[in-house]
């Protein structure tokens, strides 16, 4: 059963008056002179589709049309990830190069209007939404044989138990996952910027999207042009393992070494595959649950897989998880979260601008959150999202979308 819920008016938000704050400059860290308070919760409805029979207990969620609260000089670009620490920080990773200049005309010489700048790369939030702080841009990554780390254009992004900040890149030479303190410092990276030497390489990376760490295990979804799952020691910082569809070695699959956004559109593919041999074009998550099971997004076969290590530690296939895979263009699975007692899994679906609802023991859908559209609580190209430990859902947007939003769960019905 279907319904609709009409979204609830801004016009009240939109008269709020922002509270003031100054800002540093944009390379490095960012924490305004001030920081603007969180405002008020503003609950508004979402787009509700329930699959399962009536009376099933099904996760409920209103969106939070104030949140989060952004200096008055700050913008965000295209939000490409989000993650959530140990303490219910809301970390995300934007894109500021896809801001143009009439969105960043305070950040010309001379300026060219009252407002805005690009916000740093990193940006981190409360759990009620005040912006804390932000670091991180062109001039922050570290220099290997002279050339800079930073990504052209961020993709995802982990905080692992110590507050250390992970994240990669799929722009033109993003072969490089970056890890940083919570602060902005440097500590390590795999792979190497402008290097990127196929699918069974050991070594390089190929426009990785996402990353998980925990103790010695770092794992990389590898990505973009990759495809494939990438495992280092945390420790020693070398090559581990690395899997590709149904748990079996990667595939010998070419590179060109650059990813081209029109791919991320075509059906010059054929279609998704949710049986494929392989991962499609865009292996676009690694989610690791507290049980010790691994979700793979393959975003272009619709489909998720779930692993599980077997008593030697090696990688088995347990399921493929289609959603909606019919679906064409952008496709659907981009990323998995779980709520709390990982009773029930998220999964965001771009090309349908929604989040189905599964129950996690049998991965039976339930239901789904959310549209296509540019309201609160709508989405346009829902990118990633992450979920808090009072089990609220936080969703990101790229492309024009560039937000992030916060789903306030409100029990069940």
């Amino acid at each position: 059963m279907a319904r609709m819920v009409p979204t609830a008016s801004l016009s009240a938000l939109l008269a709020l008056a922002c509270l003031s704050a100054s800002a540093t400059a944009q390379n490095g860290s960012q924490t305004p002179a001030g920081k603007p308070a969180a405002r008020e919760p503003a609950l508004a409805a979402l787009f509700v589709e329930d699959i399962a029979p009536a009376g099933t207990p099904i996760p409920r969620f209103k969106v939070d049309a104030a949140w989060p609260t952004m200096p008055d000089d700050m913008m965000l670009g295209q939000v490409s990830g989000v993650a959530v620490d140990k303490d219910d920080d809301v970390w995300v990773i934007h894109r500021p190069h896809s801001l143009g200049a009439t969105d960043t005309g305070l950040a010309l010489n001379p300026p060219a209007a009252k407002c805005c700048r690009p916000a740093p790369t990193i940006v981190r939030f409360s759990k009620a939404g005040a912006y804390l702080d932000g670091w991180g841009g062109p001039d922050t990554g570290p220099v290997i044989d002279g050339v800079s780390q930073w990504p052209k254009s961020g993709h995802g992004i982990y905080v692992d138990a110590d507050k250390t900040v992970w994240f990669g890149g799929n722009g033109d030479g993003d072969h490089a996952v970056l890890n940083f303190t919570a602060d902005g410092k440097f500590i390590r990276s795999f792979g190497r910027r402008e290097k990127t030497a196929g699918n069974q390489d050991k070594a390089s990376l190929g426009n990785p999207s996402d990353i998980f760490h925990e103790g010695n295990e770092v794992l990389v979804a590898d990505g973009y042009i990759n495809k494939r799952i990438m495992g280092f020691d945390g420790k020693a910082n070398g090559f581990r393992e690395y899997w590709g569809a149904y748990a079996t070695p990667p595939a010998d699959i070419p590179s060109d070494g650059h990813f081209d956004v029109s791919k991320a559109m075509s059906d010059a593919d054929g279609g998704a595959n949710p049986q494929a041999k392989n991962f499609g074009d865009i292996v676009h998550c690694i989610v690791k649950t507290k049980g010790g099971d691994y979700y793979v997004c393959d975003r272009r076969n619709n489909r998720a897989q779930l692993f599980r290590r077997d008593a030697k530690g090696k990688m088995q296939f347990v399921r493929d998880v289609a959603i909606a895979p019919e679906t064409r263009g952008t496709r659907t699975v981009t990323d998995v979260a779980l709520s709390p007692d990982e009773k029930y899994l998220y999964i965001a679906d771009m090309m349908n601008g929604r989040i189905w609802i599964l129950l996690r023991e049998t991965h039976q859908v339930l239901g789904a959150i959310g549209r296509n559209g540019r309201q609160a609580g709508q989405f346009t190209w829902l990118h990633s999202i992450a979920t808090d430990s009072a089990g609220n859902i936080y969703a990101t947007e790229v492309s024009t979308g560039r937000r992030v939003q916060k789903l306030v769960f409100t029990g069940f019905d």
